[in-house]
């Protein structure tokens, strides 16, 4: 980790230290207000998902532009959010019994807390914990719409209405939630319309099958930030989710429902040199920087570990991290591209946009905070640990 303190006050971007990650301020707010946008467009909830962030201050943001709910997907989470203006929290992992005691912990009178559940088992479990502690963990059952993951098809009835009747004996069905992972496998807007239709439905047959059931089902949760930004009709739904939308990537970007220009969150890098044998640029940001991630591998434009632009944020078309080694980027151009590698001199600062924004965040401790003129305005911790 760096030592702050050597730096005093930065005001620009050369004054930082490099590898680091720098936030573009007023394009986040675009993005969150084009989210709000689409939530009041629908007249349903948006609960964000702070996974991404892991930020106390884009919480508040969060808190001040969508109110009280939050979804998040490690509890260390909720030990930092709570007290911000976020009083609703839905645990997106499902629940094991390890984590019973921690999540009773939390709760509060401002700190209301509901688990993900995908089996009886745990169910059963929930419910004989908050007996036996005096506890009242509300709890949501997963509905899994592409067998990635853990959840309950929807139209396994028998499961689902087990599940269901095993948390209502002690009052602690709210409802269901599902998330369209599959939506970050396309690249189509008529794919991803149609994905984030039969997100909608599946999920509500869910819901739909609980209360024939006679079970309550308050919460019909659903979300990720491709679908919800698809334009998709969402019928029989209460509540919205979206994470990444905050900051957008790479991936975001080949699916289609952002440009590289909106992407808030980059990586800047210094060059260190360039290699003529190898026709490359080294930059000291690797993988401990940018991450491992290759989301954009299976797209259309594979960007490699991410792409390059400027120090102001422009973007060298076809110029990528191809390659990366634990300290170490290897710039080159895109393959099947005719570009010529830029001629940056050692020193030069440049900036890499992230393949996905929560593995590249998560490398860091810090975001630095541009105002519109690019100066440095801020630094805002992160934390991270679950």
């Amino acid at each position: 980790m760096h030592d702050m303190n050597q730096i005093d006050k930065p005001r620009t971007l050369g004054d930082l230290p490099t590898p680091c990650l720098v936030l573009d301020e007023a394009q986040l707010y675009r993005n969150m207000d084009r989210l709000q946008v689409v939530a009041d467009a629908r007249g349903l909830a948006f609960r964000p998902h702070l996974k991404t962030a892991k930020s106390k201050h884009i919480a508040r943001l969060c808190a001040d532009r969508y109110g009280p709910r939050a979804m998040v997907s490690t509890l260390v989470e909720i030990e930092q959010l709570r007290g911000l203006g976020l009083t609703d929290f839905l645990y997106s992992v499902a629940i094991v019994p390890g984590k019973f005691q921690r999540v009773r912990d939390l709760l509060a009178d401002d700190c209301r807390i509901a688990v993900a559940v995908d089996s009886e088992a745990v169910a059963k479990s929930l419910v004989a914990f908050c007996r036996e502690s005096g506890a009242q963990i509300s709890a949501v059952i997963e509905i899994d719409l592409d067998g990635h993951r853990s959840g309950v098809r929807p139209d396994d009835a028998d499961t689902l209405c087990a599940i269901g009747r095993a948390l209502n004996v002690g009052g602690l069905l709210l409802g269901v939630m599902a998330h369209a992972g599959q939506s970050y496998e396309l690249s189509d807007q008529v794919a991803l319309a149609a994905c984030a239709q039969d997100e909608a439905k599946s999920t509500a047959l869910a819901a739909r099958t609980l209360v024939a059931d006679g079970l309550p089902c308050e919460l019909v949760s659903i979300g990720s930030t491709p679908t919800a930004l698809s334009g998709a009709p969402y019928p029989g739904v209460s509540e919205l989710r979206a994470g990444v939308f905050v900051f957008f990537d790479l991936v975001q970007a080949g699916i289609g429902v952002c440009s590289k220009e909106e992407i808030a969150m980059s990586v800047l890098a210094s060059v260190i040199s360039k290699n003529e044998r190898s026709g490359a640029l080294i930059i000291d940001a690797g993988w401990m920087a940018l991450s491992r991630d290759r989301g954009t591998a299976d797209q259309v434009e594979d960007l490699g570990y991410g792409q390059v632009c400027l120090e102001d944020g422009t973007i060298l078309q076809d110029m990528i991290v191809a390659d990366v080694q634990q300290e170490h980027g290897i710039i080159k151009p895109r393959e099947g591209s005719q570009r010529k590698l830029p001629n940056l001199a050692p020193g030069t600062l440049v900036r890499v946009l992230p393949n996905h924004a929560c593995a590249t965040a998560s490398q860091h401790d810090r975001y630095w905070v541009l105002d519109e003129q690019g100066h440095v305005r801020d630094e805002w911790p992160r934390f991270s640990g679950w």
